[in-house]
């Protein structure tokens, strides 16, 4: 089968003092879904930490990784342990060529990874990436101004939306709020 793989829509949130992220659960090749149920969340450091992964599985898990190595060297510092992975991504020649991104989220901080080795912060806290990550963004963002749904709730609305509008993303959907 050739194609470029496409896959997930990951989306988090910082919302009225709570966080959440989720993730849906397709893989797509080409014009094929090979798996509706994968797993793109994922709790690093004793569950103090919560990533989104999109991207090629085998690059998406090596930048998962090191990210959770440099959570430890880092005692569990996302934004030191994001800074440090950039500036590996940028110096390492392997690491250049992952086609992964991630969003990491902690009860302070919410990160995006991206594909460049840029670590970004969004304004609104609120990230999202992968193919329905756009459709995810847009629909969080109305929720959050209009509506009183927790952040998880949240989270879970706009993926469903994304999964209705992205033919990468599905309604097989993960939810985890940070407690």
């Amino acid at each position: 089968m050739k194609g470029r793989i496409h896959s997930t829509t990951i989306l988090a949130l910082k919302h009225k003092g709570q966080a959440a992220i989720g993730g849906d659960g397709q893989v797509t090749l080409g014009q094929v879904v090979l798996k509706s149920d994968a797993r793109k969340i994922r709790p690093l450091y004793d569950g103090k930490v919560w990533c989104g992964f999109a991207g090629a599985a085998a690059d998406a898990f090596t930048l998962l990784e090191r990210f959770e190595a440099r959570l430890k060297d880092h005692q569990g510092s996302v934004p030191r342990a994001a800074a440090e992975l950039a500036k590996d991504w940028r110096m390492d020649r392997v690491l250049r060529r992952l086609e992964a991104m991630l969003i990491a989220l902690d009860r302070d901080h919410l990160l995006i990874v991206g594909g460049t080795g840029d670590v970004i912060q969004p304004t609104d806290h609120i990230a999202a990436i992968g193919s329905g990550g756009s459709y995810a963004l847009a629909a969080a963002r109305a929720l959050v101004q209009h509506s009183s749904l927790t952040a998880a709730q949240i989270v879970r609305a706009s993926l469903e939306i994304a999964g209705d509008l992205c033919i990468f993303s599905n309604r097989n959907i993960e939810v985890h709020e940070l407690t």
